[in-house]
C-alpha cells in the first residue's frame, strides 16, 4: 500500500505497468521471507492462540492470507485473517480527498483481547501504520498489536518499527519500491526503480 504523505515518490505501487527495475526479491525469495515471518510470529506469540492477522489493502491482504496459510499448516488449525482499510484515517486525506474505499473485514470474534498482527507490503514513512492503528482503535481493543512487512525501505517520519521484516532494503528518496504479488500477468517480485523512470 502506498504510504507517502509528502511529494516524494510512492513507496509501493502495482507492478506490471510497463516499467522495469532491478529485482531485489523474486518469487522464491518472497516465499522464503513469508515462511520465516510466519515462524517468527508463532515463536514470538508462543503459538497462534488469540492471534488475528489483518492485512492493509491492497497488497497487505494477500500477504496476510499467505502468512495465515503457513501458520495454519504449522499449527494444524486456521488463524483468523481479515483486512483493515485505512483510507479515511490517512493524514493526507484533505490534500487528496478522492480515494477508493477498500473493504475492512474483521474475522468473527473481533479483536478485543487478541494479539493483532498488522501486515503490509512496504514500510516507508510510517504514516500508513499510524492510520491503521487509528482505524483499529475504532474497531476494538486488542491485547497487543504487532507489525509484519515484506519490505522495510527506511525513511521513517514517525517512530514506528516493524516486529517482523522480510527484507530491510535501504533506498534513496528518489527510488520507488514496487511489489507485485501474482496478479493478472504478474509474477511475485519486489523491484526498485529510479523515480525518473
Amino acid at each position: 500500500m502506498p504510504e507517502p504523505a509528502s511529494p516524494s515518490p510512492s513507496s509501493s505501487t502495482s507492478a506490471g505497468q510497463g516499467r522495469t527495475g532491478r529485482t531485489v526479491l523474486d518469487a522464491r525469495d518472497i516465499a522464503r521471507a513469508l515462511t520465516r515471518i510466519s515462524h517468527e510470529i508463532l515463536e514470538r506469540n508462543k503459538g497462534a492462540d488469540d492471534l488475528v492477522l489483518l492485512g492493509i489493502p491492497s497488497r497487505g491482504v494477500p500477504l496476510a492470507e499467505r502468512i495465515g496459510a503457513r501458520i495454519a499448516a504449522v499449527e494444524g488449525h486456521p488463524v483468523p485473517v481479515g483486512s483493515l482499510d485505512i483510507t479515511m484515517y490517512r493524514d493526507d486525506l484533505r490534500m487528496k480527498p478522492a480515494r477508493t474505499l477498500l473493504p475492512t473485514e474483521i474475522p468473527p470474534g473481533g479483536v478485543d483481547g487478541k494479539t493483532v498482527v498488522l501486515i503490509d507490503d512496504v514500510l516507508y514513512s510510517g504514516r500508513t501504520i499510524r492510520a491503521a492503528l487509528d482505524a483499529l482503535n475504532d474497531i476494538g481493543r486488542p491485547r497487543a498489536v504487532q507489525l509484519a512487512v515484506l519490505v522495510d525501505r527506511g525513511h521513517r517520519e514517525l517512530p514506528i518499527r516493524a516486529d517482523f521484516v522480510g527484507k530491510n532494503l535501504p533506498t534513496s528518496l528518489v527510488e520507488r519500491v514496487r511489489v507485485s504479488l501474482g496478479g493478472p500477468e504478474e509474477l511475485d517480485a519486489v523491484t526498485i526503480e529510479d523515480g525518473a523512470s
